[in-house]
């Protein structure tokens, strides 16, 4: 049994319906990657899933925001977004260099039919949702 209590606002329903159906299973995917990564940590007992900026974002005590959307402007891709302010998409560059393709300081981006690295992205996710207690440490302890 999960010990993640998940706290949704209703609206973020109604943008997951609003994305056409090919990017619904992309955007969902994101999702599901975000849920089981604070699940698999123990001090995350508590998520916050709500809109910042019209999209889908998740929220968590000594973590910083992130969040996941399509735009119809690039069709062609989908994210994750993170502050730009802070130390995570610079570390993930360390750690991972080109695995993954960045939209500056502040985005992991995704074409429609890539294979996302699961297991990296959820490191990197991990480090997201804990990122006031790791910020200290050199690439995050990616």
């Amino acid at each position: 049994m999960s010990k993640l209590q998940i706290t949704t606002t209703p609206d973020v329903q109604q943008v997951f319906d609003r994305y056409p159906d090919h990017i619904k299973n992309k955007i969902s995917n994101l999702r599901r990657l975000i849920l089981e990564s604070a699940n698999e940590v123990a001090s995350i007992t508590q998520l916050e899933e709500t809109l910042k900026w019209g999209e889908p974002s998740y929220l968590v005590k000594k973590g910083s925001t992130i969040r996941i959307d399509w735009k119809e402007k690039k069709p062609d891709q989908y994210g994750m977004y993170f502050q730009c302010t802070t130390k995570l998409v610079p570390s993930f560059k360390i750690a991972y260099g080109g695995l993954f393709r960045y939209e500056g300081n502040r985005a992991i981006l995704f074409s429609m039919d890539e294979q996302i690295d699961e297991e990296a992205l959820k490191n990197c996710i991990k480090a997201g949702l804990t990122y006031h207690k790791v910020k200290h440490l050199p690439t995050l302890g990616l």
